[in-house]
């Protein structure tokens, strides 16, 4: 005789405040917007929390605004992106194309004036992937890249950045390119609200720094000087979880260069020592200003530092060694097209 399943309470909170109210009365409480991850668990089994916290009644989460004006947006437009590509550009840096990839890039130009206020754009929590791609495309290229390569239109409408977080997967497609933009997370409880850098978010497999009583209130990201890029490799163009993804972003105003691993560690993680190397070559070369030619050399060089600072495993998606092949020919291909982008318009255009 199979044993008897254990009811889940539902609470369902109108506001905020009811919401860390809750939080903290039940800890254990798992907080639920889209449900893209949370209920495939459930159904399969693989969770059962002793209560699901729904937080789609606070509207506030659905919101994102620059900090420059009162103005917020809470829609959920239908608008899946443009598709994607898993191309052999001939603008596609060293290497080979290691499968079947995709590159989600229809980015514009960012500027610099959206949340020129607090310099930073702050996302709810529950904001989705089809709200980044169709509202954020312009001021958050790079996140709206990663958003474009998320699941099917459905998943879009109904997933959410805070979501993706929450989860902490190491194949999350937001992760990388908020790495790489240097985002910080807003979490609250009925203690008070903090501040968390992003990447030290992320504390194990599937493992956040929330405490028991917190939750995701908002994600903060500065809109970006200089181009950022997006790449993720998979077995198949869509609806796929990620083989191994790259994000890279140019910063020109501090002559720094942010980038972020997915899906080939046991957590989301920057490659530091690619990122400083590149930023040390580029100013050391004179090339922030010139915008001259990238040597081959400092290409194959970032690659190669890149693939160092990853630690993946063997898995039924991929193996190892083809997870740092492959993160090794997308930092070439970023950079070669953040680059040209840069040379072009020394703006935050993304690959088009």
């Amino acid at each position: 005789m199979e044993p008897e399943e254990q009811p889940v309470d539902f609470i369902q909170p109108v506001s905020w405040a009811d919401a860390l109210a809750a939080k903290a009365a039940m800890p254990t409480a798992l907080p639920v917007a889209g449900g893209t991850d949370v209920m495939v668990e459930l159904n399969f089994d693989a969770r059962r929390p002793e209560a699901l916290l729904d937080l789609t009644r606070i509207t506030e989460l659905t919101d994102w605004d620059t900090g420059t004006d009162a103005h917020t947006h809470a829609g959920t437009g239908t608008h899946a992106g443009t598709a994607t590509h898993a191309g052999t550009h001939a603008d596609a840096g060293t290497g080979t194309h290691p499968g079947t990839g995709t590159h989600a890039g229809t980015g514009t130009h960012a500027g610099t004036t959206a949340g020129s206020g607090n310099g930073r754009i702050r996302l709810g929590a529950a904001v989705t992937y089809s709200q980044v791609i169709d509202e954020l495309g312009e001021q958050l290229p790079g996140l709206a890249m990663a958003a474009r390569t998320v699941g099917s239109p459905q998943i879009r409408n109904r997933g959410t950045v805070g979501g993706n977080l929450g989860a902490a997967s190491p194949a999350g497609d937001c992760h990388p390119p908020l790495l790489a933009a240097g985002a910080e997370i807003e979490v609250a409880s009925v203690r008070g609200t903090r501040i968390i850098p992003v990447a030290d978010f992320y504390t194990g497999v599937k493992r956040n720094a929330l405490q028991p009583d917190e939750l995701i209130r908002a994600i903060l990201v500065k809109p970006p000087t200089g181009p950022q890029q997006f790449s993720k490799i998979g077995t198949r163009n869509a609806m796929v979880i990620a083989v191994a993804a790259f994000s890279l972003a140019l910063h020109p105003d501090t002559r720094t260069v942010g980038t972020g691993i997915g899906s080939a560690a046991p957590t989301p993680r920057r490659a530091r020592e690619a990122g400083v190397f590149l930023a040390s070559a580029l100013d050391e070369a004179g090339l922030w200003e010139s915008r001259a030619d990238l040597p081959p050399a400092i290409t194959g060089e970032f690659a190669r530092l890149v693939r160092q600072e990853a630690e993946p495993t063997d898995d039924v998606r991929g193996t190892a060694a083809y997870r740092l092949h492959a993160l090794g020919v997308m930092a070439a291909r970023t950079l070669t097209w953040a680059w040209r982008d840069y040379r072009r318009t020394g703006s935050a255009a993304g690959r088009g």
